[in-house]
């Protein structure tokens, strides 16, 4: 019962977060709204920061299990950004009440070293899932520019979707950000492992699709 109770919780606290826009928001807010008392909101996370830090936590633990089933799921190093470009704008991840609560941890970063840390954590994993497949098919220094790009294409296409007047939709996100992608990957040299994987094996198909033979999943870092 406590497991879901606290989740109950959590989820509350993210839907009224999404509602106000901002984290000044009650406890017996986020209590009402998960249909609990005040003081066993109080009995499961001692105070409303730790139920924020918590429901942030549960944000980035729900990324993390989207983006590792993605990325085993697709079988090449362009198919693997794809993945990470897709999770990225995921039904539940692009949820208003969901952009609301992330745009509200971030300026509440700017006061909490706490928060800030977990969006920091947040923002080098995505840059680090873009940059691990980036270099199978870019020079080093490419790839960190794409991969820093990229990030910060999806991150503002969030700030973008925010604003009522001009929403953008889930697959017009994914669709501006292939093309950036799509761009930047055409225009460039390829990484001596592409170059190195096509004389091996030149009927592997298109450069863009090529897996360096034994390369692992380490990338997929873990969240919480």
């Amino acid at each position: 019962m406590e497991p879901l109770r606290r989740k109950a919780l959590v989820d509350a606290a993210l839907r009224v977060i999404g509602d106000h826009g901002s984290l000044a928001v009650t406890m017996s807010d986020i209590a009402r709204q998960a249909g609990v008392s005040p003081a066993l909101a109080h009995h499961y996370f001692g105070s409303k920061e730790q139920l924020l830090i918590e429901t942030i936590r549960s944000l980035l633990r729900q990324l993390r299990s989207d983006t590792v089933a993605a990325l085993r799921a697709a079988e090449t190093a362009r198919a693997r950004l794809s993945a990470v470009i897709r999770v990225s704008f995921h039904a539940d991840q692009f949820a208003p009440e969901t952009i609301a609560a992330w745009l509200a941890f971030y300026a509440e970063a700017q006061r909490s070293e706490e928060t800030r840390r977990f969006l920091v954590i947040y923002a080098r994993r995505l840059r680090s899932n873009l940059l691990a497949d980036l270099k199978t098919l870019l020079p080093a220094d490419a790839a960190e520019r794409v991969a820093e790009g990229a990030a910060a294409m999806i991150d503002g296409l969030y700030i973008r979707q925010s604003l009522k007047s001009a929403p953008i939709g889930i697959e017009a996100s994914i669709a501006l950000t292939e093309d950036y992608l799509n761009a930047l990957l055409a225009g460039a040299s390829p990484s001596p492992q592409r170059v190195k994987a096509e004389t091996a094996a030149p009927s592997s198909g298109p450069a863009g699709h090529l897996l360096p033979q034994g390369r692992r999943n380490d990338h997929i870092e873990p969240h919480g």
